[in-house]
Parts: C-alpha cells; structure tokens; sequence
C-alpha cells in the first residue's frame, strides 16, 4: 500500500478512485505520565511521554486507515490528512484521512 499525502505518486498513475477512508483513535492521559510531563513543564524540555503517546495514536490511525482501503481493494491512498480534536478534558481523538485510489505504475 502506498500512502501519499500529495495528489500524485511519482511514477504511477490512478486508474480508479474508491473514494473516502478514514482511520481513527481516541487516546486518554496517564496520571503517571501526567505528574512526570508537570515536573518537565516546570524545568522545560520535550515532554517525550505526550510525544511517545501522540505517536503511537498515529500509527494507530494511519493502520486502522490502511485496513479500510485493502477493504475495498485500494492499492493506495493519496491526500492524507491528520486532524485531532478534543473530546473530553484529557482525552484526544486523532484522525486520519485520505482518497482510496488503484494505481499502476505509468
């Protein structure tokens, strides 16, 4: 499967476009991992527990995406797209997105 986040794929073309698929995750904080990231927000710095969670949230909804797309016998998805939103305090929802396309090389 390739995942672009342009229109185009270098050196392939769409022969069909399958349409919308999405993959998504809804992740909540670690009071652990909370009391750890306000230690590092006093004395600055990356707080890598919120990185390491936010990216693991990625490849969940970039996976759960995918899936969706071999569903209905995509090779490909072009235009992806991340959005993220609250639903709750402490609670996050990511979302992927992109055009489910077959594609051959040219």
């Amino acid at each position: 499967m390739i995942v672009s986040t342009s229109e185009r794929v270098a050196g392939h073309r769409v022969v069909r476009t399958l349409g919308l698929v999405r993959g998504n995750t809804i992740r909540a904080r670690h009071v652990g991992k909370d009391i750890t990231a306000a230690f590092r927000n006093i004395v600055g710095g990356e707080i890598s527990e919120y990185t390491k969670l936010l990216g693991e949230a990625r490849e969940q909804a970039l996976d759960r995406m995918v899936a969706e797309a071999n569903g209905i016998g995509a090779n490909g998805i072009v235009m992806v797209r991340f959005s993220t939103s609250m639903v709750m305090s402490g609670a996050a929802e990511l979302l992927a997105y992109g055009t489910a396309v077959v594609i051959e090389p040219e």
